[in-house]
């Protein structure tokens, strides 16, 4: 071994190993400016989405929970006025209304996680085609 640390060999070739490191670092450096890349594209996504999209996003779950569950009030009151009965039509109703909600709401964001899966995937496939372009 040499005083700077790097191992004498007679047997290699010191032209051979310092193109192979500078293949190696290359990849490397590649792999990282892949990556910020796609750093940079998600940070410009969600920027892009402000506090009112979130909001929003808020009043559709909101919304697709509580409609199905006054819907089922209603028609739960309008069932207990004209059948008289043990059981109360309204609660059962509501209940019946709000698991209906939830499963909507629920499709819903799977569904948006999905599509934004799909972008993300997309986006980084551009990238990475347009970053082998390049090079």
């Amino acid at each position: 071994m040499s005083d700077n640390g790097v191992q004498d060999n007679a047997d290699s070739k010191p032209n051979e190993s310092i193109s192979v490191n500078r293949h190696e670092s290359r990849t490397e450096m590649e792999r990282a400016i892949a990556e910020k890349q796609l750093r940079r594209l998600r940070s410009r996504q969600l920027s892009a989405q402000t506090a009112w999209f979130g909001l929003g996003m808020f009043g559709v779950i909101g919304w697709s929970i509580s409609v199905p569950m006054v819907v089922g009030i209603a028609i739960g009151l309008w069932v207990d006025s004209w059948f008289e009965s043990q059981r109360s039509w309204t609660l059962m109703l509501m209940v019946l209304g709000i698991a209906f909600g939830c499963v909507n709401a629920w499709s819903w964001i799977h569904r948006e996680s999905i599509a934004r899966d799909q972008t993300d995937m997309r986006k980084q496939n551009e990238a990475n085609k347009d970053q082998t372009g390049t090079i």
